[in-house]
């Protein structure tokens, strides 16, 4: 799927499920990483993971799409977007989006982890990025500590 098929999937959905049309741009951006889709309130454009469409299909795209085209009719008509708002929580029920996208499995499961021992007290730190050894020291008692295992997760 290209961004012009995008941009013509969420005109669709719009007006199949909110009977609005959408006139803004819709298109992939492929920095995203931990979000499904993100709607810009400056341009009113809407932004999709394409992640999602590889793992999961046009089904979850779907879903993300109209999650988003809840977020885009409520702020131009001026009502409670926000995800704490009663207004988007009733229209996303209505319109059958998801509150929430599900997870990417690939992405989570190559993190690295990197666990620090005080040499004093013994205490284990659990860390995902590399820290100073001679810089930083124990919050607890102010000992040293000592990388005791690296590896990914």
């Amino acid at each position: 799927m290209e961004n012009n098929e995008l941009q013509s999937l969420v005109e669709r959905l719009s007006l199949q499920y909110f009977h609005k049309p959408f006139r803004h741009q819709a298109y992939f951006n492929l920095r995203l990483r931990t979000t499904g889709g993100r709607y810009l309130l400056r341009s009113h454009n809407i932004e999709i993971n394409k992640k999602y469409l590889d793992e999961y299909g046009e089904q979850e795209i779907s879903g993300i799409i109209k999650h988003e085209l809840c977020h885009y009719h409520l702020h131009l008509e001026g009502k409670g977007y926000q995800h704490r708002d009663r207004d988007f929580k009733e229209l996303l029920n209505r319109v059958g989006a998801p509150r929430f996208c599900s997870p990417l499995t690939k992405t989570t499961s190559n993190r690295k982890v990197i666990y620090y021992t005080c040499q004093s007290c013994q205490l284990l730190f659990k860390r995902k990025k590399r820290i100073n050894t001679a810089r930083y020291v124990c919050g607890k008692c102010g000992g040293k500590l000592k990388i005791t295992k690296e590896n990914k997760s």
